[in-house]
């Protein structure tokens, strides 16, 4: 995984930044986060535990995978170890604390936010660093950030949100759009990816606490 998110990088990407061994730490929670909100999801509509870990395997890691798969390359993050750990680790947290959990106000909502910020950032800096070009990178973003949601949504048959909330795609499209920009302008540095997420994080937040979404169709 480490040799394929290094290839060709520059001083202006996150691995440079960071190191590798954080760029997976940060993947690897990213797809923890998401793999609990999809296992939490699970457990809501009492699922089994074979069907809690498969659908926090899927959550956490389907963003990764479909945005490799748009840049043609092999999904690793999918054998990774340590991403697969994270989200079965979710998944058994997922399963015998659901209850606590979900007690508490809007947990899948908040942890999808997180995860939705995170994979936003990074999938949009992976695009950067094969060469995709700048819109293209920017949609690769979103498409990493909104598609374990969506695949968590259609196998538990409901309308995904990001059909219907419009502060889901959007906070992720203007964190990929900033990373994006940031790498125009050469400004990228560890203060701005972290700036990228927050802004996704406050806007998704924002959102779900005020219930603010685009105009729907009536």
């Amino acid at each position: 995984m480490n040799n394929l998110l290094l290839s060709g990088v520059s001083p202006y990407h996150i691995d440079a930044i960071i190191g590798a061994r954080s760029m997976v730490a940060i993947f690897s929670s990213g797809a923890f986060v998401f793999g609990l909100s999809g296992g939490l999801a699970g457990a809501l509509k009492k699922l089994d535990l074979f069907g809690v870990i498969v659908l926090a395997g899927v959550v956490g890691m389907a963003g990764g995978a479909v945005r490799d798969i748009f840049l043609g390359l092999p999904a690793v993050a999918i054998f990774d170890w340590r991403v697969v750990t994270a989200v079965l680790f979710a998944g058994v947290i997922a399963f015998f604390a659901h209850r606590p959990l979900l007690s508490l106000h809007y947990p899948i909502q908040i942890l999808d936010a997180i995860g939705l910020a995170l994979f936003s950032v990074i999938g949009t800096d992976v695009a950067l660093i094969h060469h995709a070009g700048l819109l293209a990178a920017a949609l690769m973003g979103v498409a990493t950030g909104v598609s374990g949601g969506v695949i968590r949504d259609v196998v538990l048959n409901e309308v995904p949100q990001v059909l219907r909330a419009g502060l889901y795609a959007v906070p992720s499209l203007m964190a990929s759009g900033l990373v994006v920009w940031g790498y125009e302008i050469k400004a990228l540095s560890l203060a701005w990816y972290a700036m990228a997420a927050l802004v996704c994080l406050i806007v998704r937040l924002a959102g779900i606490f005020f219930d603010i979404n685009l105009p729907q169709a009536k």
